[in-house]
């Protein structure tokens, strides 16, 4: 006898429709749409890293040679670095605000203990006149750039605990600027002016953004620029550079400083409109110091001409705009400092970078983010916007998520208060 077919009830009982609306909601959150200003922000970020990976391949291919023995070590070093960056980045922006509170204060006291080893131990390296790099077991890294995305954590931290006292010097603004200033002391130390100038700006430019008034601002900043024109004046090696910058017609023959400048220039200037093609640089055959890394602005425009040197421009504009509109939705104060502080850290830095090509400033040592060669700065760069990336996914549960940790940490204050009467 054939077995009838099984027949679907009509009313499915009350298990089965939950069931299916569980896994419905399951599906959901692995296939969740992130938000707008999430996607730019990713997209715009891979794709400067990308074309700086593409980049230092082709300016550093001579001087891999010659100092390591092979065309692609500087790259493949440099793609390494990639490799764990972007998911560094990944998992960084996965992380809960709270987590980031957590980790604020240990952060910050680990990277300052990393560069106290850099200035007040044998294991500190000398670079280009600067102290700003530690060789533990053989590893070269620069401690400096991790302070940069530790102060970016603590200073949310430090901005949500002191939201209510940021209008008053004394109480809100004075003790962020003065453990932010001695972070940055550590660093100006080991005599890496121009990372000092990035991170003060990254400090003060935060302060402001987020609402402090500029009255309360302006006697730090009066201050910091006369600490910045003592430590430059100070330096034989700076003062050069400042010589070189100052000169209307900086000669060949007037020392390095001088021939970096002017090949810069003829750099961008044999490149013309549409460039002389991808890979065929002529200032990279070891005319332009730093071609990989400081100046590599130049080799962008040399290769790819004035229309290459816009679109990067222009991609630095996009990243600029996609972290203001995560600044704009942000809805909570963790969420404002930090990516008002990533904003100012990495554009401020390309500007700097770029104005130096360019000559606006003087050569002050400061790579292109996301694109030049850099293993820690790069690193630390995908790292520190993955901690906006975090913010950005879902502003508003940021936002519960933030009152809820508030709301636990008031609960355990009283808790305590009760206790102890």
């Amino acid at each position: 006898m054939p077995t009838p077919p099984r027949t679907t009830p009509a009313n499915p009982t009350p298990e089965a429709d939950r069931g299916g609306v569980a896994a419905r909601i399951r599906l959901g959150r692995v296939l969740r749409v992130e938000s707008k200003d999430y996607l730019l922000l990713l997209s715009t970020v891979v794709f400067l890293v990308l074309f700086g990976l593409v980049m230092v391949l082709s300016s550093s291919t001579v001087e891999s040679r010659l100092e390591d023995g092979g065309f692609f070590v500087q790259a493949t070093r440099q793609g390494m670095f990639a490799l764990i960056g972007l998911p560094v980045m990944l998992i960084a922006s996965r992380m809960p605000e709270r987590f980031w509170m957590r980790l604020a204060w240990p952060l910050l006291i680990g990277a300052c203990a990393l560069q106290l080893l850099v200035v007040a131990t044998p294991l500190g390296v000398e670079v280009g006149g600067n102290t700003n790099w530690l060789d533990l077991a053989g590893v070269q890294f620069q401690p400096s750039e991790i302070i940069k995305v530790a102060l970016v954590i603590w200073l949310g931290l430090i901005v949500t605990k002191k939201q209510a006292y940021l209008g008053d010097f004394g109480k809100g603004v004075m003790p962020i600027l003065l453990v932010g200033g001695g972070a940055i002391g550590l660093v100006l130390i080991g005599g890496d002016l121009g990372t000092v100038m990035i991170m003060g700006a990254m400090l003060l430019g935060t302060l402001f953004l987020i609402g402090v008034r500029f009255r309360l601002l302006l006697p730090p900043v009066l201050i910091s620029a006369a600490v910045f024109v003592i430590v430059a004046v100070s330096s034989d090696n700076r003062m050069r550079r400042i010589t070189a910058f100052l000169q209307e017609n900086c000669e060949q023959g007037s020392g390095d400083d001088c021939w970096q400048i002017q090949h810069g220039r003829f750099a961008l200037a044999n490149g013309g409109i549409f460039g002389v093609g991808l890979g065929n640089s002529t200032a990279k055959w070891s005319w332009l110091p730093a071609a990989d890394n400081d100046f590599i602005f130049a080799i962008i425009g040399e290769e790819l001409g004035l229309i290459g040197a816009i679109v990067v421009i222009a991609l630095f504009v996009l990243l600029a705009v996609a972290f203001a509109r995560v600044l704009r939705s942000a809805q909570t104060p963790f969420a404002k400092t930090v990516t008002a502080a990533v904003m100012v850290w990495v554009i401020g830095q390309a500007c700097v970078n770029i104005g130096v090509v360019l000559g606006v400033f003087p050569v002050l040592g400061v790579p292109l983010p996301l694109v030049s060669a850099g293993g820690t700065a790069l690193v630390t760069t995908l790292f520190a916007i993955g901690v906006v990336l975090s913010v950005a996914r879902d502003p508003a549960a940021t936002a519960r998520a933030a009152e809820r940790f508030a709301a636990r940490s008031a609960a355990r204050s009283a808790a305590r208060a009760g206790r102890a009467r």
